[in-house]
C-alpha cells in the first residue's frame, strides 16, 4: 500500500479594498513617504473597513480557493486558521469561518505562530493528512493587524496591513506536493515582538488600555538581527530535507516583512534575487497572510507554472521561523 501523500488543490487570496498610502500616513504621524520607502520598501497597505472582521477576510480567500479547487464545502474535514488577530480571544476564528462556510463536516482550530503561522499550518496539514486522520484540509493565513496597531507609533504603524490567503490540501496516492517542511523557534526572544497585555501575565485593565499595551510592540533592530540568519538557515534546511539545491527552485516566496530583511536574507542564503517574489510594496507586513498571498499572486501572474517547485520562508514573533518546499501541480 502506497504511503498517503498530499496534493495541493488550489490557492486563493483576498485584500480589503481600502488602500492606506505613505502619503496618508504623513497626515497621521511624523513621517514621510521617502522615510518609509527607504527603510521598508513599503508604499501602501490594505486596511479593513469598520465592519470587516478577520473571519470575513478568511471567508473571501477560502471561497476563492474552494471554487478553484472544484470541491464541495462538505468535502472539507479540517479547517486551520493561522492568525494573531482573531475575531476574539475565544472561540477560534476557524470556528467562525466554519459557520460562515457551513462546513459542517470539519473540525476547526487556530494556530498562533505569528508571521511563520502559514508555514506552521502547512506542516500541521501535512501531518494530519499523512496520518490518515483527515483527507481535505483548508488552511488560511489571515490578519487584521490594523485593529492591533498603535497608529500613533510611527515605528510600527508604517509596517502593517490586512489580508488573507488560503490553500486547500487533499490526500493523494499519486502526489506529494509538500516536499519538505522545517520549523524553528526560540522563546527567549518573546519580548522583542509582542502584545504585552490581554493575557494572564497582564490582564486587561483600564490602565493597560490607557497605556496602549494591547497593541503590537517591536524592537525593530533586534528583530532584524535575528530574522536574517534564521530565515536564511530555514531556507537552506528545507532544501536539504528535500534533497534539493538552490537552482532547483523556480520561485522563492519570503515573508514580506520589509525589503531590507528580504534583501539581506536572500544575500546571506545565496538565493538568486531574480527568483524572489516581492509584493511588500503593495501590502506591507500581513504576518500570517504574507507568504500565501504572495504565492497566490505569483500563480495568478504566471510566475509559477505547473510542476514548478517553490519555497516559502518566514520569521515572526515567538520567535518562530520556518520554510517549506512545495510542488505546484494545478
Amino acid at each position: 500500500m502506497n504511503k498517503t501523500g498530499v496534493k495541493i488543490l488550489s490557492t486563493g487570496s483576498y485584500l480589503p479594498e481600502k488602500v492606506l498610502t505613505n502619503f496618508d500616513l504623513e497626515k497621521m504621524v511624523e513621517t514621510t513617504d521617502d522615510w518609509i520607502t527607504t527603510r521598508t520598501g513599503i508604499k501602501e497597505r490594505r486596511i479593513v473597513d469598520d465592519k470587516q472582521t478577520t473571519c470575513d477576510l478568511a471567508y473571501n480567500a477560502s471561497k476563492q480557493a474552494i471554487d478553484k479547487a472544484g470541491i464541495e464545502i462538505a468535502d472539507i474535514d479540517l479547517i486551520i486558521v493561522a492568525t494573531v488577530s482573531p475575531n476574539a480571544p475565544m472561540p477560534a476564528t476557524a470556528c467562525y469561518l466554519q459557520e460562515k462556510l457551513k462546513a459542517t463536516n470539519a473540525a476547526a482550530f487556530d494556530i498562533s505562530a505569528a508571521c511563520s503561522g502559514f508555514i506552521y499550518g502547512i506542516s500541521i496539514a501535512k501531518a494530519f493528512i499523512e496520518s490518515g486522520m483527515y483527507k481535505t484540509v483548508l488552511l488560511v493565513g489571515v490578519e487584521v493587524l490594523s485593529k492591533i496597531t498603535d497608529w500613533s507609533d510611527r515605528s510600527t504603524c508604517i509596517l502593517f496591513g490586512d489580508g488573507a490567503g488560503a490553500m486547500i490540501f487533499q490526500a493523494s496516492q499519486e502526489n506529494n506536493d509538500i516536499v519538505s517542511t522545517y520549523l524553528g523557534s526560540d522563546g527567549k526572544y518573546t519580548e522583542l515582538l509582542n502584545i504585552p497585555a490581554g493575557g494572564s501575565v497582564m490582564p486587561t485593565t483600564k490602565e493597560t488600555a490607557e497605556q496602549k499595551l494591547h497593541y503590537i510592540k517591536m524592537a525593530g533592530k533586534e528583530v532584524f538581527k535575528e530574522a536574517v540568519p534564521k530565515m536564511a538557515y530555514a531556507a537552506t534546511k528545507a532544501l536539504e530535507l528535500a534533497n534539493l539545491k538552490m537552482e532547483d527552485i523556480s520561485l522563492y516566496v519570503p515573508h514580506q516583512a520589509n525589503l531590507r530583511i528580504i534583501d539581506a536574507m536572500v544575500k546571506k542564503a545565496g538565493i538568486d534575487k531574480d527568483k524572489v517574489y516581492i509584493n511588500v510594496q503593495k501590502y506591507g507586513n500581513m504576518s500570517s497572510a504574507t507568504t500565501i498571498v504572495a504565492l497566490d499572486e505569483a500563480i495568478k501572474e504566471n510566475k509559477v507554472k505547473k510542476g514548478d517547485l517553490v519555497e516559502l520562508v518566514a520569521f515572526g514573533a515567538g520567535l518562530t521561523w520556518g520554510a517549506c518546499v512545495l510542488k505546484i501541480n494545478f
